[in-house]
């Protein structure tokens, strides 16, 4: 946001400069317990800046280290902003004080000011963060930080203290009904994520093809998967079977990343856990990492074919997704390579269902593992391949649905991030309060106009300004008459 274009009838510009000296804090010596030990006075450093309003929870200080330590106390209602923390690559932070506090040394404050509404100050400098990030940003060695020079000089739009209030409710409420919109839109994904489990659960328990079927499910809570014995009643046609009855079992390798001949140059599409995480419940395309044909032919991994269900066994626990064309995999996977009696959709969507039982049935505390003799003993919940292949159709359908929906609601989203800044630059460009000046124009003219009041807070800053002790030059003259 910059003012390029005049300012509404009755608005000055100003700095900061003309409203405050930006005083900061410090850190009272963390080694002096009198100053820490039962603290009642907040004292705020960067990592409290991630809300708009101070909260009374986080570091105290006591009453000796202000006294003591040296210390400043802010008001309430002061507005505090980082000028130095690794975060000011991202944003500027600016909050509001509930209370009085104490800051440390990468803050600066300002105290309320007659004639400045502190919640139009906080929209404000809100609504000028990018181009105070751009034009007063200084890099250091190790973190950026504010060249609060120029932040103090940088040209910043005032109206009227009326029409300042106004916008600053207008702003309050306008805000408020997108940071609601937001939050709606941000539940979206989890919302869809139960959806899916829902209809996974549906699906590999016959009621999502109880009408096609003719027959209501049997009900039974276990997962569709399990190791041994365990099972259930089940479904209509529906049985138990060993999963290696079904799919035949390979297992995976990593080709030794130390002969630089087996990785270099390659194009064996080898899938890892990085890759099975990102295609979790879909068909992989392709892999991050792709090995050499001699770096295959020379370790344990093989080539396996199109259509290969693959199962992670360990660290990835439950991760599963079907190859799109022929490759290999790393050896923290089980793969089953299906027979025309099981559908490998199917079985993808019984893994993603049966997910959390079988990371729980893993061993080890840290990293769980099934290792390959409970993998042979996978037990599957088996409909009729027609049932298979009409459950995989609706199943894919609905996901398809969710999938549009969460596409939706990711891109109103992004709307929504950006219409905050966008209300702010309106408010700042006077755009929301152009009827309420053609209604009150004697609350923007006269004494009441921004460069009055501009006027004034300057005066009264300079009638508190200390005055100046003797000079040297007078002491000295003293000492020798």
């Amino acid at each position: 946001m910059t003012m390029e274009k005049a300012l509404p009838e009755g608005w000055s510009s100003f700095t900061l400069n003309d409203i405050s000296h930006l005083p900061g804090g410090k850190t009272p010596s963390k080694s002096n317990p009198e100053y820490w030990n039962d603290g009642n006075i907040l004292w705020v450093s960067p990592k409290d800046m991630k809300t708009p309003t101070i909260s009374d929870s986080g570091d105290k200080i006591t009453e000796q280290a202000v006294t003591k330590g040296g210390m400043a106390v802010y008001p309430k209602s002061s507005i505090l902003f980082v000028v130095r923390s690794g975060i000011l690559k991202h944003s500027f932070p600016v909050a509001v004080t509930k209370n009085e506090v104490t800051i440390n040394q990468d803050l600066k404050a300002i105290t309320p000011v007659n004639g400045i509404d502190t919640k139009f100050l906080f929209q404000l400098l809100r609504a000028f963060s990018n181009q105070i990030l751009g034009s007063c940003s200084k890099a250091g060695t190790t973190v950026n930080s504010i060249d609060l020079e120029a932040l103090g000089k940088l040209q910043l739009p005032l109206p009227p203290l009326a029409e300042q209030q106004v916008i600053a409710d207008k702003l309050d409420a306008l805000l408020a009904q997108v940071a609601t919109t937001k939050i709606r839109l941000e539940r979206v994904p989890e919302t869809i994520k139960r959806f899916r489990q829902s209809v996974l659960a549906a699906a590999v328990s016959g009621k999502l093809t109880e009408g096609w079927r003719g027959s209501k499910p049997a009900p039974f809570a276990q997962p569709p998967i399990t190791i041994g014995q365990e099972k259930s009643d089940c479904p209509d046609g529906w049985e138990w079977n060993k999963l290696i009855d079904l799919a035949r079992l390979e297992s995976g390798h990593t080709p030794r990343k130390s002969i630089q001949e087996y990785w270099e140059g390659g194009d064996v599409p080898w899938i890892s856990l990085q890759d099975i995480r990102a295609a979790h419940g879909t068909v992989i395309a392709k892999t991050k990492f792709m090995p050499t044909r001699l770096g295959i032919e020379n370790s344990s991994a093989r080539l396996l074919p199109k259509g290969t269900v693959c199962f992670s066994r360990d660290i990835s626990v439950g991760y599963t997704t079907i190859m799109g064309a022929e490759m290999a995999t790393t050896q923290h996977f089980v793969n089953w390579i299906c027979t025309e009696e099981l559908n490998n959709h199917y079985l993808m969507y019984a893994f993603m269902a049966a997910k959390d039982h079988l990371t729980i049935s893993g061993q080890g505390t840290t990293v769980k593992t099934l290792y390959m003799p409970a993998c042979k003993q996978f037990r599957l919940l088996t409909p009729p391949l027609p049932e298979q292949q009409e459950i995989v159709r609706r199943v894919e359908e609905l996901f398809t649905h969710a999938d549009a929906v969460e596409q939706q609601a990711k891109a109103a989203l992004e709307k929504v991030n950006n219409l905050t800044q966008s209300i702010l630059a309106k408010a700042f460009r006077g755009e929301l309060t152009a009827d309420w000046r053609a209604a009150n124009p004697e609350l923007i003219s006269g004494e009441n106009s921004a460069e009055a009041l501009l006027a004034r807070i300057r005066e009264e800053r300079a009638a508190q300004k200390p005055k100046k002790r003797a000079t040297t030059r007078r002491k000295k003259k003293a000492v020798s008459d």
